[in-house]
């Protein structure tokens, strides 16, 4: 049997951009995602935290150092610059693997600079 769990997230970035003619995706930052381990082509779930809108889309690589956190295509629509998103990928996990379960949990500020990184999935209620 398999889990399907958090692989990886970006938590409350700041949408740069919005780019409605373009063939569709999320542009990320290339420091972004080395530090989030996402691939370029990987499905990943965008949750807005300003609209509550929720979608999938593929990951594209942004130049590196450009804090870039651009919705192309009809994802476009579902944000405004500004908001705050979060980026989540999830994997299938074996009961073997999930022995050694630690996902990535990248947080950063308004600027999309990475404040911390850890492996710690934090609730709400401290």
């Amino acid at each position: 049997m398999t889990f399907d769990m958090l692989y990886s997230k970006i938590h409350r970035a700041t949408v740069t951009d919005a780019n409605l003619n373009y063939v569709g995706s999320i542009t990320i930052d290339e420091d972004l995602l080395d530090a989030s381990h996402l691939r370029v082509g990987q499905k990943v779930e965008i949750v807005n935290i300003n609209n509550g809108e929720r979608f999938s889309t593929y990951v594209i690589k942004g130049e590196r150092g450009s804090k870039d956190m651009c919705l192309n295509g009809a994802a476009a629509r579902k944000v405004e610059i500004g908001d705050k998103i979060i980026v989540i990928a999830y994997a299938s996990y074996s009961e073997k693997e999930l022995e050694s379960y630690k996902p990535i949990v990248v947080h950063v500020n308004e600027k999309n600079d990475i404040i911390e990184i850890t492996n710690e999935l934090i609730g709400s209620d401290k």
